[in-house]
């Protein structure tokens, strides 16, 4: 088994979250995707649609990932992606409100899974993906990879 890149991913986000506060899970938040791009080799587009993340951040310092959205290919086809992954809320993290952190400055990990009804990328829906991820101002950043 190896990972090879597939491709580059960015998500815009609004900066109002919503806050829904402590659960019995943890402080659940919302934030809402507004734009953004995946750039590849097979796989380039644009973000668009409805799309956002239902974060839950736990007591244990992590933040647990939930997110569902669309890529409109630059050919035209959509491709959902959806996701769920772990963001360490470490030191590095929470001071780079309206900064930046590189991939290695902390956990963030995604286990990723993509559907489109395109013939052309009807390979996605049988391919397991996952990702690391960085934050960059007003978005997150993730490199994509194919497992083989």
């Amino acid at each position: 088994m190896e990972l090879v890149h597939e491709c580059t991913y960015r998500a815009d986000l609004d900066t109002t979250r919503l806050m829904v506060g402590p659960g019995p899970l943890g402080v659940r938040v919302v934030s809402t995707v507004i734009g953004g791009w995946c750039k590849g080799e097979r796989l380039s587009g644009t973000l668009r649609g409805a799309a956002g993340d239902w974060m839950l951040v736990g007591n244990d310092g992590f933040a647990r990932l939930d997110v569902r959205g669309q890529i409109v290919t630059d050919d035209g086809a959509v491709v959902l992606i959806t996701y769920t992954g772990l963001l360490e809320m470490n030191q590095k993290v929470t001071a780079a409100a309206g900064g930046e952190t590189q991939f290695d400055d902390q956990y963030f990990r995604t286990l990723i899974r993509m559907e489109s009804g395109s013939p052309k990328y009807a390979w996605v829906n049988t391919t397991v993906f996952v990702g690391r991820g960085r934050v960059v101002p007003s978005a997150v950043e993730y490199e994509v990879y194919r497992l083989t």
